[in-house]
């Protein structure tokens, strides 16, 4: 039973992979009971069969492991029943919406899902009520079991100096960047111009005179879904949607086209290709109005005026950020590039093309700010920025002067997992066992078959 708190990890990935087929594929019995908590084949070797149709590597003892998951998972349901921890009816069925979303995502309406699966969609989403909820419970038993675990300095170091030198981490070099955005207003006559092949879009669309997916393919803005024929699944209450684009997307009937509506991004017209409650799928063209040289000098001229300020410590990057940015999401960080993880140190291939040229051409170095350059952002629109070099790294092994915050926390969760083991391990006695003959080899299951009752051969 080892590794328990990467394993319960582990299993949320395998319940929303499993979800991907709705048919069961073995024959089922129990060959697992933790309290009143079965496990089924099914649930084991469908997860299996999955993995093998997805091209996954799958190890001989998969079995082995993915009852170890199933029976940690089954455990943590329990106690949560105990100790009345309940998740609200509401996360689970936003959960299970966006299940749902991706499956229609993935076979491109609702009424595909329902031939492909052979259920409805409210079918579907009641199969795997119970094992979303019982993930959810898991993970709320999980951790309030290591709410409290704390790292202290010395037991980082600890940690560290048991690690083999040789086995050291390798750490390229690493850079922290902020930026300033400013992104250039187009003039009234290029936003008419992105108006009006937007409607000569519309009517070809709906005289049949051309594909909405193929005019979306030819002319849109938006890389995210221009190969795809502008497709996207949204739900009405996405909070990272634009405001705009839901709101005109749902007001839509189904192979209906929207009038032209501005968001953020640009200037849209969308399609609604099918709809199921809060769920849609729509496809779109976005087109961005072009800027000129005199928009971009305009901003660069405003940068410049900040850049100044802020070399002469007259005011500080982030009160910049916070006044100047158009990147809304950046003044929460302070205009921070924040890596997947959340953290604030990003390797060279992590940035940007043009991000990296910058530093190389321009040679800056910690504590220095860029003169106002042009870049392309991810979703091809043009902007003006200042980059803050905060600090960067050079190559090297992995030390507790330069990595301390990794290495602690990687402490930190080999504490939680030794916490999580010595739960389990004063309780394990406690529950009733009982897990089928077949499983009776396997090595990973010592501490849970030491305490489960004996099943008929």
């Amino acid at each position: 039973m080892k590794k328990l708190y990467t394993l319960i990890g582990a299993f949320c990935l395998l319940a929303t992979a499993s979800a991907q087929t709705t048919k069961k594929v073995v024959a089922d019995k129990i060959v697992g009971i933790v309290g009143d908590k079965i496990i089924l084949k099914s649930d084991v070797y469908n997860d299996i069969i999955d993995r093998q149709r997805r091209g996954e590597p799958v190890p001989p003892n998969a079995n082995c492991y993915i009852m170890d998951q199933l029976l940690t998972l089954k455990a943590l349901v329990l106690q949560a029943d105990k100790d009345s921890i309940v998740v609200p009816e509401d996360e689970i069925e936003a959960l299970l919406e966006n299940q749902i979303r991706g499956f229609i995502q993935m076979y491109g309406s609702k009424d595909a899902l329902q031939q492909i699966a052979g259920r409805t969609v409210y079918q579907i989403k009641e199969d795997f009520r119970q094992s979303f909820t019982e993930r959810k419970k898991a993970e709320r038993m999980r951790d309030n079991i290591v709410s409290n675990v704390k790292i202290t300095p010395q037991e980082v170091k600890e940690y560290f100096d048991k690690i083999p030198k040789d086995s050291l981490r390798f750490y390229e070099s690493e850079v922290e960047i902020s930026e300033v955005i400013l992104y250039p207003k187009a003039s009234r006559d290029l936003e008419m111009l992105a108006i009006e092949e937007l409607n000569d879009y519309k009517k070809q669309a709906e005289a049949g005179a051309q594909r909405f997916e193929t005019l979306a393919q030819l002319y849109s803005d938006d890389p995210g879904s221009k190969e795809n024929g502008g497709s996207y699944g949204i739900n009405r209450t996405e909070k990272q949607m634009d405001p705009a684009f839901i709101s005109n997307a749902f007001r839509l009937k189904e192979k209906q086209i929207s009038p032209v509506f501005k968001s953020k991004f640009g200037y849209h017209i969308i399609k609604m290709e099918s709809r199921a409650g809060d769920d849609a799928i729509v496809r779109h063209i976005l087109r961005i109005p072009k800027i000129t040289d005199d928009e971009v000098n305009e901003a660069i001229e405003r940068l410049d005026s900040v850049r100044a300020k802020l070399i002469a410590g007259t005011m500080t990057f982030g009160e910049a950020v916070a006044k100047y940015s158009d990147d809304e999401a950046a003044k929460y960080t302070g205009g921070r590039r924040m890596n997947q993880g959340g953290g604030t140190f990003l390797a060279l291939d992590q940035l940007d093309k043009e991000t990296v040229e910058l530093l190389a051409k321009t040679k800056m170095k910690p504590g220095e700010y860029s003169k106002p350059v042009t870049f392309m952002d991810e979703r091809q629109k043009k902007g003006v920025r200042i980059v803050y070099l905060q600090s960067r790294t050079e190559p090297h092994r992995e030390n507790m002067k330069d990595d301390y915050d990794r290495v602690a926390q990687r402490a930190l969760e080999m504490k939680k997992q030794e916490v999580l083991e010595k739960w389990f391990a004063s309780r394990i006695s406690s529950y009733y066992l009982m897990i089928d003959d077949e499983f009776r080899d396997c090595d990973s299951l010592d501490n849970w078959l030491r305490y489960s009752v004996k099943t008929n051969p």
